[in-house]
């Protein structure tokens, strides 16, 4: 083994026989045994001479992909031969969606890194669990976002340097890819290093490392985006989602740089942001939530957004009222699917020809999946239960015993409860567990229960979704307090700014509903159920 390879993601990943199947049977899915997707998707752009094509659209900065490999290049030399991380290394990434942070996430793949993207509205406590599960030892930051990383260094100090961008430090990223070769090789990695870690927030609020290997990233292309998505080299993609979440990096970076396309990086992406964003920057391929579309539909401008051809929709089930109303409003079918952090992107849904209203899609091609009981057996078409799925990427947990329940029987369950219909189209019913779906953000209660508990005049609570015509499902609380303490509209404005001083801001409870005592079951276990049946 090379002796400058760190094994500590080999190390933990899961034991082989508690993977799921992995299958590769489109021919496209026939990878290398070694390959760098970073590297190969540049060349490929390269070699097809698009190197003074458009590939990144900033708001103050744009560079063609090989004014952008440029970048890339310069921050891989840096991380290697500056910073010192070895293959495998991980490196946390923090920013907002600009150009830098994008290209300090290819870099550290490129170089033969593991990037661990994280979001910026991220506090430090939810810093330190990630940098402590996976041992992280180098951040790049955006210098606007340093404060709670700093903060996160202290309680995890296993992070040694945090490295920042835009603030003219003498030894920050810019000063140091100044003095950086343009060109730098990528790094001799095999199709199944892991080079991406996504952190998501479970039901028990502990936050799961999901893992993904340089073949998986490919996969998706060759899947999801060759033959749904189908994007085109004159595309323009633009979106709402954090390249920290893995709908946002394949919309924003995998999918365009797989097709000769251009990404528009926006760190301000909001409903009335994107409407004026989508022709200012001439956007022809929108990843957003349906939250964002159903915001949309009051404020299109006369005529709508004929520039754009394409529209996905992924992170919450798509209501078919929202569908038919952007489909009557701009002619185009909104493309609904499904995708987990566990599988790294979409594997159900369907092309804008085969869409319908109200259903998630068929099956992407290179996948397969089926609806099953608590044992693991099908159901008939028609009934409910839990969707199962397996395809050439699956659940890959960082050392977590929870593997054993995503993945049985060798298919990923993934938590949701579909029902298939005799034609093949899968149809959302609810989430199989506890999880809040609030926007098109994942939120787990038991987190946001541990915020409000910190508060010293909470002396019980318990956090559910509740429904919600705008947003799907809002995080509502429950709230004893302790005696001295009134449960008035001052109360909840106080809770709520001490949440969103806590955790993540869109984590916050948007209804607060304080009670004298909690459901219990005799042993004393909350009853959650009881909650949402308004007992």
């Amino acid at each position: 083994m090379d002796r400058t390879f760190d094994d500590f993601a080999a190390r933990n990943l899961p034991p082989r026989e508690q993977w799921p199947d992995l299958i590769f049977t489109l021919p496209e899915l026939a990878l290398p045994s070694r390959i760098n997707w970073v590297g190969r998707l540049f060349d490929a752009q390269i070699a097809a001479g698009r190197g003074d094509a458009p590939c990144v659209i900033g708001a103050r900065e744009s560079y063609t992909y090989r004014e952008f490999l440029e970048r890339v290049d310069r921050i891989a030399c840096v991380l290697v031969e500056r910073l010192g991380m070895a293959r495998g290394g991980r490196v946390l990434i923090r920013g907002f969606n600009s150009p830098t942070t994008l290209a300090a996430s290819l870099a550290v793949m490129k170089a033969g890194g593991i990037a661990v993207p994280t979001m910026a509205m991220l506090r430090a406590r939810e810093l330190a669990y990630p940098v402590a599960k996976a041992e992280i030892p180098l951040a790049l930051c955006d210098a606007a976002l340093a404060e709670e990383l700093r903060g996160a260094q202290a309680m995890s100090p296993v992070l040694a340097r945090i490295v920042t961008w835009g603030d003219g430090a003498p030894d920050g990223l810019e000063a140091m890819m100044a003095a950086a070769p343009a060109s730098y090789p990528a790094a001799d990695t095999a199709a199944d290093e892991v080079c991406y870690i996504g952190f998501t927030s479970g039901t028990t609020g502990v936050p799961k490392g999901a893992m993904h290997l340089h073949r998986d990233l490919i996969a998706s292309c060759e899947s999801y985006a060759r033959h749904v998505l189908r994007p085109r080299a004159s595309d323009r993609f633009i979106g709402s989602a954090p390249l920290a979440f893995t709908f946002g990096f394949g919309g924003h970076i995998l999918f365009p740089l797989w097709a000769g396309a251009s990404t528009v990086m926006i760190e301000r992406a909001g409903p009335d942001d994107l409407l004026q964003a989508i022709p200012k920057f001439g956007a022809t391929a929108l990843f957003t939530a349906p939250t964002a579309y159903r915001a949309m539909l009051a404020k299109l401008p006369p005529g709508g957004l004929p520039g754009l051809r394409v529209c996905v929709s992924a992170g919450e089930t798509l209501p078919a009222a929202t569908f038919e109303a952007w489909k009557k409003a701009t002619g185009i079918s909104i493309l609904d699917g499904l995708g987990s952090t566990e599988m790294f992107h979409i594997f159900v849904g369907s092309p804008e020809e085969e869409m319908r209203a109200g259903a998630t899609g068929r099956v992407v091609p290179g996948y397969e999946a089926k609806i099953v009981d608590a044992d693991g057996e099908g159901v008939p078409d028609g009934m409910p239960g839990r969707l199962a799925v397996r395809g050439p990427t699956g659940c890959k947990y960082l050392a977590d015993p929870r593997q054993s329940v995503y993945v049985q029987r060798g298919w990923n369950i993934t938590g949701d409860t579909y029902i298939r219909d005799t034609e093949g189209y899968f149809h959302y019913q609810a989430r199989s567990d506890d999880m809040i779906v609030s926007a098109g953000y994942n939120i787990g209660g038991p987190e946001v229960e541990a915020a409000l508990l910190l508060h010293e005049a909470v002396a019980e609570c318990a956090v559910i979704g509740w429904p919600d015509a705008d947003r799907g499902m809002i995080v509502k609380a429950f709230v004893v307090l302790r005696p001295g303490h009134a449960g008035d509209a001052a109360m909840v404005g106080a809770l709520q700014e001490h949440v969103k001083a806590t955790i993540a801001p869109y984590k916050y409870p948007r209804a607060i509903e304080f009670r004298d005592s909690l459901p219990k079951t005799p042993t004393g276990k909350l009853q959650r159920f009881k909650l949402r049946e308004g007992g």
